[in-house]
């Protein structure tokens, strides 16, 4: 139970759960999957270095040229070379001496299809160029016929006249096979941060290779003078058509402008347009004024009328109150006031004094009502002098605007006229000026070509570069390598180590036994052979392993099966009974495969007597069958029956066992794989315990998934898992890997301490 809920909680474990993974694990794939590494190494290694020494070796000859625009020629008018910005310029002179037209005028000046067509055609002719070629018809040919419409047998000339195009593909000349070489065989190299350009041509004739980078160089320069003047006679053809009819255009549009400024007397139209708008600014600016004021006035004297003659309340207004003349006076009464106060302390209201003190203020009131009544009559007359101002103005400004609409409406036709003259007299200029320029312009190069650097004649081959090829492949050998052996590794499902096994699914790893590497050797008999060797020491852990596997006593009877065959199940029956019997302890071994059997002859005992014979009811003779020099006995598989899997089933096989634990301290049971059949599974309810076998880099993990499954099923007791085969390079778990210390130390070889049930938490004691 407690092996099928530790299964079950790993199978709920989700898929995607990251495991951590150091370095170790890196370098266990390296030392496991070494003999990948260095196989694809050696294999690519040796390919490219083939591939090295038997190309063709070619030379390559290279010319450096300064490429720039020739501002100055450019434009007569602007001579800012950051107006002619240009980011793509290079890239297209580089495709113009790639093009197709140099490279013709390199075969035409060298008359390589004439005097050198031999040295070019020889190899591409009968070879590359040829191959191509008619692979290119072949498939053209077959896809056509696969998609053609005309049924088959149809002659061609069947088809309708209206679907054939008077255009025939032309066979390709030597000068176009020449050209196509060169081609293919030149490359442009910017220089970075310059206006240098490296061209650079290769061939197998060192001579050959120069001699075509000049001819390029010489031929680029001829093909930019073409276009240039190619284009400068197009050009001037049809800026002086254009200017021919652009002149005729504004003659008509001239006379037309005359002619209407004639009849309607519009000579001095554009004067008159420009007083108008000022005048009518005027106006409306002292019209604004006059209303502004008209409107302070008629405020003032509402407020006037509002007093109801109450000088004090007119006096409050700040016309009057700012009044000099009024603040004058009002500074005169208030001393003349004061005054009197003063003679009224000495004088009577009659005398002299006082009367005279009362008449100057009085003189001065009445001074001070004058002043008032003018200011107010002022007012009154600034008002009405506002408002016939403002009506004089309006009358201004109406009339300027109704004349300034008559002239208008006579320049906009004006306008229109003038502005179409206007135009056809700036195309026919600038057609004009484009015309002189160009005469002037037509034989200076926009294109500054210079070459700085002569092709020089090469004296080693540019390619193959043997020493940075074979570096590459070597590089490329180890990383492929190394990658191939991860994909292999990440691909390889197969049971690799105990951690992993543990920890996907839940189980105990017993131990692993390391794969003998001698061929000779046998592993049944190679345990009595080499006590001392790790592989002996391998099913000593095991077999420690085992005793502890329970917490009350050890297992006496244990099944041992395996996923699929020949994964060492029987060797491991065999050499665990061995190891457990080096402790005098008598063990019993029942080949419960009797299908496949091999127990018996890995002892080298007959077997026409065995288990099946006896569970079918044949008991006359010994089963038991014990092996000379062990503590070991045997039950063979006897006769193969025609139904293993109920005789195992049946009540008989249950007592056998019963009886045989009687005699007998441990009983294994050899049983057939849990995949094939069902005979494992029907043993494993009869033990007390199951003990899996598996081998490293066979039995895959989904193999293994699905067997624990079945033995969950009928609830069998799981021990543990054996490892088999096991490479040293690849043992990583830490608690199996002792092989190391035994096979470079010497072990005392005094004989083992007999192993009791005391001490290894048996309840019942047994002394030899």
């Amino acid at each position: 139970m407690t092996n099928t809920t530790s299964f079950n909680q790993q199978n709920n474990m989700p898929d995607n759960q990251e495991q951590e993974i150091n370095l170790r694990d890196y370098i266990r794939v390296l030392k496991k999957r070494k003999k990948t590494i260095l196989t694809f190494l050696a294999l690519t290694f040796f390919t490219v270095m083939i591939g090295t020494f038997t190309v063709t070796p070619y030379y390559t000859a290279s010319s450096q040229v300064l490429i720039e625009k020739n501002y100055a020629s450019g434009s007569l008018e602007n001579s800012n070379p950051y107006s002619f910005y240009d980011p793509d310029f290079l890239t297209t002179q580089f495709e113009i001496i790639r093009s197709s037209n140099v490279a013709h005028r390199v075969v035409k000046n060298l008359q390589l299809d004439i005097k050198y067509k031999h040295y070019f055609l020889k190899n591409n002719e009968e070879g590359t160029f040829t191959f191509f070629s008619n692979l290119k018809k072949g498939m053209k040919s077959f896809f056509s016929g696969l998609f053609s419409s005309k049924t088959p047998g149809e002659p061609a000339g069947n088809q309708s006249d209206k679907d054939s195009l008077p255009v025939t593909a032309e066979p390709m000349t030597d000068a176009d096979i020449i050209a196509a070489v060169i081609q293919g065989n030149l490359t442009i190299i910017p220089v970075v941060n310059t206006k240098t350009v490296r061209i650079t041509y290769s061939d197998k004739n060192p001579a050959m290779a120069k001699i075509v980078v000049d001819a390029v160089v010489q031929a680029y320069m001829d093909e930019i003078l073409e276009i240039k003047l190619a284009n400068s006679n197009y050009s001037l053809q049809w800026m002086t058509s254009k200017a021919t009819e652009e002149g005729k255009k504004l003659e008509v549009s001239e006379l037309a402008l005359q002619k209407y400024m004639r009849d309607n007397d519009l000579v001095t139209t554009e004067d008159k347009l420009a007083v108008y708008p000022e005048k009518l600014a005027e106006f409306s600016s002292q019209l604004s004024k006059a209303q502004a004021e008209q409107k302070d006035f008629e405020s003032l004297n509402a407020r006037i009328k509002s007093s109801n003659g109450n000088y004090q309340n007119i006096e409050t207004i700040p016309i009057f109150a700012d009044n000099k003349v009024l603040q004058s006076l009002r500074e005169k009464i208030f001393v003349a006031e004061q005054n009197i106060k003063d003679l009224s302390k000495k004088y009577g209201p009659k005398h002299p004094s006082m009367v005279n003190a009362n008449s100057e203020r009085d003189l001065l009131l009445k001074e001070k009502q004058f002043e008032i009544n003018r200011i107010i009559e002022a007012t009154r007359n600034s008002y009405d002098l506002a408002k016939s101002k403002e009506e004089n103005l309006k009358q201004l400004l109406a009339g300027a605007k109704q004349k300034m609409l008559d002239v208008n409406e006579r320049f906009t036709q004006y306008s229109i006229m003038k502005r179409e003259v206007d135009i056809n007299r700036v195309l026919y200029d600038t057609l004009t000026s484009n015309i002189k320029k160009s005469t002037v312009t037509e034989q200076s190069q926009e294109i500054k070509i210079w070459v700085v650097q002569k092709a020089e004649l090469p004296l080693s081959p540019s390619k193959p570069r043997k020493t940075r090829n074979l570096e590459l492949g070597l590089l490329l050998g180890l990383l492929g390598g190394i990658g191939l052996a991860f994909f292999i590794e990440y691909l390889d499902n197969t049971v690799k180590d105990g951690k992993t096994l543990e920890r996907k699914f839940g189980l105990t790893v017993l131990g692993s036994v390391e794969e003998i590497t001698d061929k000779t050797e046998k592993v049944e008999t190679f345990l009595l052979k080499n006590p001392l060797s790790p592989f002996a020491e391998s099913y000593r852990l095991i077999r420690s392993s085992l005793l502890l596997s329970s917490p009350d006593h050890p297992p006496r009877t244990i099944l041992i099966t395996s996923m699929s065959p020949q994964e060492g199940k029987t060797a491991t029956a065999a050499n665990l009974a061995r190891i457990l019997s080096q402790n005098n302890q008598k063990i019993l071994i029942i080949d419960g495969d009797m299908r496949r059997p091999r127990i018996h002859s890995l002892f080298a005992v007959p077997n026409s007597y065995g288990l099946s014979n006896y569970l079918t009811g044949i008991t006359e003779k010994n089963l038991v069958k014990n092996i000379e020099g062990e503590n070991i006995s045997i039950i063979t598989s006897g006769s193969i029956p025609p139904n293993p899997a109920e005789l195992l089933h049946s009540t008989r096989m249950r007592l056998l066992i019963d009886d045989m634990l009687k005699i007998f301290d441990f009983i294994i049971l050899d049983s057939p794989p849990v995949q094939s059949v069902t005979d494992s599974l029907t043993l494993s309810r009869l033990v007390e315990g199951t003990l899996l076998v598996t081998r490293a880099g066979k039995t895959t993990y989904d193999m293994l998934e699905s067997g624990l499954k079945k033995l969950h099923e009928v609830r069998a007791h799981i021990l543990g898992v054996i490892i088999n085969g096991l490479h040293k390079n690849n043992n990583n778990s830490g608690y199996y890997g002792y092989y190391d210390y035994y096979s470079k130390q010497e072990v005392s070889t005094q004989p083992l301490k007999k192993m009791t049930w005391s001490s290894i938490g048996q309840k019942r004691h047994k002394e030899p």
